[in-house]
């Protein structure tokens, strides 16, 4: 599975960059995001903050290395203090999400900007920024506990599903290790990711071809 080369640990190093930015500003995203609602939790955390060691998890952040999917500790929420439950979570679940697509999005135009300058370090750190930032964004949509997308999905089901649901969320982490040691996990996101990468390349390319011509 890993050929530990010179150049695997050399990409791996670079790779440090797009991982510790998608990380960080993905719950940093959340922890505003639910300030903003009404609930002090994340500041009185310690949250609110672009430093990766308040976010990091240990074996989400190894996972994301080795693996290219991973998790971060998630953001302490309580949802009692929001002045609308509801609203206040599909607003702290979706920041995140939109916060590393908008990342995405820059980071491409980044790498386009300095296409270039034919520096072939830099191009692959801001490739890899932009990558995991879309990446992030769509592995933490899936509906999976304890990712975003299932704070999302709990909020619309009806009590007997949502009793189903609670009974079975501490699977969450052994569906998706599941999912992503039998190849199914790449099946279901890797179009979604190609697709946003797809998007961002043909609203920015035309942009920068007028620029570089």
């Amino acid at each position: 599975m890993f050929n530990f080369t010179p150049d695997y640990f050399f990409n791996l190093l670079l790779s440090l960059p797009g991982i510790l930015i998608a990380i960080s500003f993905h719950e940093m995203a959340h922890g505003y995001a639910a300030d903003s609602m009404g609930d002090p939790t994340p500041k009185n955390a310690g949250r609110l903050t672009l430093n990766p060691l308040k976010h990091i998890d240990p074996l989400g952040f190894l996972s994301m290395l080795l693996f290219r999917f991973g998790w971060a500790k998630p953001v302490p929420v309580n949802p009692g203090n929001f002045k609308d439950r509801k609203k206040g979570m599909i607003v702290v679940s979706l920041a995140g999400v939109i916060t590393n697509l908008i990342l995405g999005f820059f980071g491409m135009a980044a790498y386009l900007a300095v296409v270039p300058l034919n520096n072939e370090v830099l191009l692959i750190v801001l490739q890899y920024v932009y990558i995991y930032n879309i990446m992030f964004a769509v592995f933490n949509i899936i509906p999976i506990p304890p990712l975003d997308g299932s704070q999302i999905l709990e909020l619309f089901l009806p009590p007997k599903a949502k009793m189903t649901y609670y009974k079975y969320q501490r699977y969450g982490m052994i569906a998706i290790f599941v999912l992503a040691l039998t190849g199914l996990l790449g099946i279901i996101i890797n179009p979604v990711i190609n697709g946003i990468v797809s998007l961002f390349s043909t609203i920015l390319l035309p942009i920068f071809n007028l620029i570089w011509s």
